[in-house]
This record gives C-alpha cells, sequence and structure tokens, in this order.
C-alpha cells in the first residue's frame, strides 16, 4: 500500500499536520492554491506567511496541482477554513477514490447553511458522513510544528476510520484518542472559538481572571446544552475536544480568537482587527452560525448572543459583560435539562 498521505491548504494548521505527518509517513503532499507558498515550501522548507522561523521536513512537497497531490495517497486530511470547505471539497472530488481515508481538521460551521464540516464534505464527495473522520483538541499549530507534547481525538461513529485515523497521526510527540462522537467533537471544536472570544474580550477589558474563569465555566454549560440538543454525547464536552480545547483556546496568545477578542475588548473596530489578523478568525463566523442554531432549536445561548450583537450589531463589549451579569436569578443546574442530566450520569 503507498505511504502517500495528502493535506489540501497549507495555512498554519494544515502545515502543522502534514509536519506530524511527515515524521510518520515517507510522502506527505501539501497542496495550495498559491504557487509562490509552494515554491518556498519546496525550496526553503518554510512556510513563513503562517509559521515564521519554523523549518519544515524535507518530505513534505508542496503543490498547486489538486490531482497530483491526491493521486495515489491513503489519506487526505482537509485543513480549509470553514468559509472554503464546500469548495475544496468539490474540487477534490474529481479525484477521490472509494479507499482513502478522509479525515477533516477544520473547526467551524458553513454559515450559509449552520452545517457541520463533516456535512459539507459528505455531500461534496458523495459519501456517508459517518465516513468522514474529524481530528480536534487542544493543539495550538505553532507548538505541534515544534515538536511540543500535544494530545488530540479523532472521532467517527465507524470504530475502523477512527482507528486508521488514530494509526495516521500517533507518534511520541503527538498523542491520539478516538472517539465514536463525530457531532460531539465537532460542535466542540468549533462552538469554543465562541467562548475564546469572549475571554479575549473580557481580557481586553481588564476583566482579570475571575471574569475569564467564569466565563468559561458557564460557557462550557453553553456548548454542552446545544451540543445534546444536537445530538452529541454530553461527555464528549468533559474531554479533549470540548474542556481541553477551551482552555487552550480561551488563555493562550497563539488563539486568533482569543487575540482577536482582546483587541475588540480594547476598542479597536472590527474591520480593522480582522485586517490586522491576517488569518482566518474562525469564531466570528461561528457566532453567525450558532446564533442562528440557537434560536432555531430554541436552546439559550446568552453568552453567544452578547458576543453576536458585538460582533454585528455595534454593542459595546461593557455593554455585554453588563447585560450577562444582570440576567435573572439562576441555580447553577436550573438551565441544564432533565434528559440532559440523566444523559449526563447514566
Amino acid at each position: 500500500m503507498s505511504d502517500k498521505v495528502t493535506v489540501l491548504v497549507a495555512g498554519s494548521w494544515g502545515t502543522a499536520l502534514a509536519s506530524v505527518l511527515a515524521a510518520n509517513h515517507s510522502e506527505v503532499y501539501l497542496w495550495t492554491r498559491n504557487s509562490d507558498q509552494a515554491a518556498e515550501i519546496n525550496k526553503s522548507h518554510t512556510n513563513d506567511q503562517y509559521l515564521p522561523g519554523i523549518i519544515l521536513p524535507s518530505n513534505i512537497v508542496a503543490t498547486t496541482d489538486m490531482e497530483s497531490a491526491v493521486a495515489g495517497s491513503k489519506a487526505v486530511v482537509i485543513v480549509a477554513p470553514s468559509s472554503g470547505m464546500r469548495q475544496v471539497a468539490h474540487s477534490l472530488k474529481q479525484y477521490w477514490k472509494e479507499d482513502m481515508l478522509c479525515v477533516h481538521a477544520t473547526k467551524g460551521f458553513e454559515t450559509e447553511t449552520m452545517k457541520r464540516m463533516s456535512t459539507v464534505i459528505s455531500e461534496e464527495l458523495g459519501i456517508a458522513e459517518g465516513n468522514v473522520v474529524v481530528l480536534s483538541g487542544p493543539s495550538h499549530a505553532e507548538e505541534v510544528v515544534r515538536h511540543c507534547p500535544t494530545t488530540v481525538v479523532v472521532a467517527s461513529p465507524d470504530d475502523k476510520a477512527a482507528a486508521a485515523a488514530q494509526e495516521l497521526f500517533i507518534n511520541n510527540d503527538f498523542r491520539v484518542y478516538t472517539n465514536r462522537d463525530l457531532i460531539g467533537v465537532e460542535l466542540a471544536g468549533a462552538l469554543k472559538n465562541i467562548i475564546a472570544l469572549g475571554a479575549g474580550l473580557s481580557d481586553g477589558l481588564g476583566f482579570g481572571d475571575n471574569a475569564k474563569a467564569a466565563l468559561l465555566t458557564r460557557g462550557l454549560a453553553e456548548i454542552s446544552r446545544v451540543g445534546v440538543e444536537m445530538g452529541a454525547n454530553p461527555l464528549t464536552f468533559s474531554g479533549l475536544a470540548g474542556i481541553g480545547d477551551l482552555v487552550v483556546t480561551a488563555t493562550s496568545q497563539h488563539s486568533r480568537n482569543w487575540r482577536a477578542g482582546s483587541m475588540l475588548g480594547k476598542g479597536i473596530p472590527l474591520s480593522e482587527v480582522l485586517e490586522s489578523m491576517g488569518m482566518v478568525v474562525e469564531g466570528i463566523r461561528t457566532t453567525q452560525a450558532a446564533y442562528a442554531i440557537s434560536a432555531k432549536l430554541g436552546v439559550q445561548m446568552p453568552i453567544t448572543d452578547q458576543i453576536y450583537h458585538v460582533l454585528f450589531k455595534d454593542r459595546s463589549p461593557r455593554s455585554a459583560v453588563e447585560s450577562l451579569m444582570g440576567r435573572d436569578r439562576k441555580t447553577e443546574m436550573e438551565a441544564i435539562s432533565q434528559e440532559t442530566w440523566e444523559q449526563w450520569h447514566s
């Protein structure tokens, strides 16, 4: 069997995962639309726009030709931004083979349809959603590419597919667990970006650790509430894809979502924040999708609601915090439904 693996899109996370794969496999192809970026990776073994100062393994081959990138691969790892996932998956369709393993590592929704990434991929490739594996967990690209110890989860209802993805990635620096809860892992990875934006807002306002701890705790409850409503296992949100990824994304300056929130909290307009970032801030699109999802399902997401109004309705960050602090009195467990409580403790 071929030992070739393909990664689609050479952003920071795609490049970092290609680096992990290059330690395990003889051939790793990294597809990009940018010919200058491909030339840089092949000649200098760097991708300075996204991971400055990092030397990449020499067995990573970059190309702008998707056909040559995918041909003969045993697995394709899609790391496109959520806004571009459908287009990338559509382009992949003509080169797709049934015996290939499909893994995605994108944390977001398709904003227009509110669909998860595995749904988008399955629709475009014409495969069952259960045949798509999602990789998620606490994993800054800047640390993964430097071989810092990292632990993630791969999820699929198909045990063989999850085990194959685990085998694809796992090594001494990159530990991989399996999980059957595809929906929960995808939702946790996407929704925590909203709470990370909120944590950045809080820090930008100078509100301190007490406020951020409360935000993360109530944010996790909010994520779990909507996740269970959408069919996720509540225990998933206590794992790597849930609390693990939430903590790392909401507390680190590596996090684009935290940085964007911090700038907004300091009064910088959203347009200037996005211009200065230079990379996709998934939490912004995810906030739009989650706001619509909460309205559709009738599930309360008060933190998401306030961040949505900060991002898109010109509410000031300070006013948003005041609204959250002034909500009606509740018991801590009041917002958890009896059904969710029973699932959690069954």
